[in-house]
């Protein structure tokens, strides 16, 4: 089973991963807003949310970012879809995603960009680890496509 969850969306309103029971949700952590490979894959979900819906999929994208700053990636990509102010990073800690990462031999805390398919009972149905940023809407697709 997927974690609940109890969280902030970009317009200040709760959500939780209970109220959603019924619907397909596709749940993505990324690390930050407006940084290069975090636009790319915001962007190709919201090009492919018309695909996505009609496989029954809602997005709820997730980052330890605020709420303003949701709302101004939302207005400047003209995303169409719910994100998550995972400020305390308690959303990505209850999915294992929140973890310590390298770059340039300095260690710190971040997002583990990652993909969680949720079914509309609220079991985990894919994890996606190895996302393809400019192609996740795709990836997500053709992962059904397979079976």
């Amino acid at each position: 089973m997927a974690p609940d969850f109890k969280s902030t969306t970009q317009d200040g309103e709760i959500l939780s991963l209970s109220s959603l029971r019924g619907q397909r949700v596709i749940l993505y952590f990324y690390p930050k807003d407006n940084t290069p490979g975090c636009t790319f894959e915001a962007k190709s979900l919201r090009d492919g949310k018309a695909r996505l819906a009609e496989m029954g999929f809602r997005i709820i994208g997730v980052s330890p970012d605020s709420e303003r700053s949701h709302q101004n990636f939302c207005i400047k990509h003209e995303l169409n879809f719910t994100l998550l102010a995972d400020v305390d990073h308690s959303v990505a800690e209850a999915y294992g995603v929140w973890a310590e990462k390298s770059m340039c031999g300095r260690k710190y805390m971040g997002i583990l960009r990652t993909t969680f398919v949720i079914d509309a009972e609220g079991r985990i149905e894919k994890i996606f680890t190895k996302v393809d940023t400019k192609n996740h809407y795709r990836q997500i697709i053709d992962s059904y496509k397979e079976e």
